[in-house]
């Protein structure tokens, strides 16, 4: 099984590498977060970072700190055969990020300048989780950059610390980082 974590910031292009990986490549792309989001729903939850953060600690410690890579193995799983590879996003705990390595995966970190991040976020504004100030998305990711917790707390330091590519996307013509990204992974990967 070919896997790949994709970690960084919010708003960086995460999506984008995963869609190229989908629509070119053949392979399965899970957003754990959107299955965070289906739980919160689910429990009739609001849609809120602090909702997602809090389930997924949760996750981590009843099941195990790579959780979330297991639960998108198993969908890669359950396709029997139907995909290449599977690509998991955002990895955002070290136990994550060393799933993805002891399942003999790659982990990849996107990142961007904070205010374009912010930009493409809130022109997107996907749901409340989106509708925030400058200063409210940066707090945000300062929690989620450093354990303020157990173990199973985000620690997204920790996991740009092991990744194995690193993607910077500051410019504004996406296809053309989609492009890059393809290239970058092909060399290092052998995505086919």
């Amino acid at each position: 099984m070919k896997l790949i974590g994709l970690s960084g910031t919010n708003g960086a292009g995460k999506d984008s590498v995963g869609e190229v990986l989908a629509k070119k490549h053949g392979w399965l792309f899970i957003s754990v977060s959107d299955l965070l989001r289906e739980e919160a729903r689910r429990r009739g939850l609001p849609i809120e970072r602090e909702v997602l953060r809090t389930i997924s600690a949760e996750w981590r410690r009843e099941h195990g700190l790579g959780v979330l890579v297991d639960k998108a193995v198993d969908q890669f799983n359950e396709a029997k055969g139907k995909y290449r590879g599977v690509v998991a996003i955002p990895m955002r705990n070290v136990g994550e990020a060393e799933r993805v390595h002891e399942l003999g995966g790659t982990l990849v970190w996107v990142d961007a300048d904070p205010k374009v991040r912010y930009q493409r976020i809130f022109s997107r504004k996907r749901s409340d989780e989106d509708n925030k100030t400058f200063e409210e998305f940066m707090a945000e990711e300062a929690a989620e950059m450093t354990q303020s917790g157990d173990e199973a707390t985000l620690n997204m330091s920790g996991v740009k610390a092991i990744c194995d590519i690193f993607l910077q996307n500051n410019g504004d013509d996406i296809e053309a980082f989609k492009r890059a990204a393809e290239d970058l992974l092909i060399a290092k990967h052998k995505l086919g």
